[in-house]
């Protein structure tokens, strides 16, 4: 049941979800958490993270004219770990972000290898999603949830990522790095800290989508993780960043403005997680899509307005 006295920022398409295993044109346990981008021909691509029987992942694209169904799903894996080459992958490769960076004239995909030693960020580029130039690791283990900003700031390129060192009560935290040539990364400074005590976002946060462009700053949908008698429950929250120096939080909500409410995505092989790594943005109509795992099983979507967003945080951030 909806609560009347809170206006809904993003609704959930009523046919959710959109993809499952079902759809997959080889074998496949679940897909989930895909990254996104528009493409030049008006399609949608989303990356997607697809579990095999084993309990490895790796990354498939599928292709949408409306976004939204007939999706067109490679047959065969996209972007397959590569452990002989890159041993930080041996476990798999995870939740990719898509960012499309025109002084490269590349998309640029974050995403999460899982080495022998944890997960970290990987880094590779591509035209058309069918050949890959990888760079390898850019971030040493623990570290997840990353993104690159589409252009440099100050002649260098900056990174939203979530370093998490796992020390006793120890936070994750929001980081923002710095490089001069997406190999080298340096001055690390705090982006957003996951409060403490009782809040929906106590302790543990990262990065969901990749930054959003915005006429008033960069927006940034974020998970927050509370650990609950019953497990951890997933939840999303925005913050706004300064336009010219990303690493100035303008804004940031109190309330989680997103979270699992339907039964796929309560109950699945996580269950209660909501977890977007890609939205799209429809420059003409303002309208934003969320493409987000549910439950670690399926893919669902989620629509919402740029203006409404950025009103709740003039109004509910601080």
């Amino acid at each position: 049941m909806t609560n009347q006295h809170f206006k809904e920022l993003f609704h959930r398409y009523e046919h959710n979800p959109i993809l499952t295993s079902d759809y997959w044109p080889y074998p496949a346990n679940s897909v989930f958490n895909p990254g996104a981008t528009l493409l030049p021909s008006g399609e949608t691509l989303l990356l997607v993270r697809v579990e095999d029987r084993r309990g490895i992942s790796h990354l498939t694209a599928v292709r949408s004219q409306d976004g939204i169904e007939k999706w067109q799903i490679d047959p065969q894996p996209t972007l397959m770990p590569h452990p002989e080459q890159y041993p930080e992958e041996m476990w798999g490769i995870e939740d990719p972000r898509l960012t499309w960076v025109e002084e490269l004239d590349k998309y640029a995909i974050t995403y999460t290898a899982y080495s022998t030693s944890g997960p970290l960020v990987s880094l590779a580029l591509t035209k058309d999603f069918r050949q890959f130039e990888r760079k390898g690791a850019i971030m040493p283990p623990e570290d997840k949830d990353a993104a690159l900003f589409p252009r440099r700031f100050g002649g260098r390129w900056v990174l939203v990522h979530r370093p998490y060192s796992g020390f006793p009560g120890s936070r994750a935290n929001i980081w923002l790095s710095y490089s001069p040539d997406l190999k080298h990364w340096g001055d690390h400074s705090v982006l957003i800290e996951a409060r403490r005590g009782a809040w929906w976002d106590a302790n543990k946060i990262g990065l969901s989508p990749q930054p959003i462009e915005t006429p008033e700053g960069w927006l940034l949908i974020y998970h927050g993780v509370r650990m609950t008698p019953a497990g951890c429950l997933y939840r999303l929250g925005l913050a706004l960043l300064d336009l010219e120096a990303p690493e100035r939080v303008i804004r940031r909500g109190d309330e989680w403005v997103f979270g699992p409410d339907r039964s796929y995505e309560r109950v699945g092989d996580v269950g209660d997680v909501v977890f977007p790594c890609g939205a799209t943005v429809n420059q003409a109509s303002g309208e934003l899509r969320l493409y987000y795992g549910a439950a670690d099983t399926s893919i669902g979507l989620a629509v919402g307005r740029i203006a409404d967003v950025l009103d709740w945080l003039k109004t509910q951030g601080r």
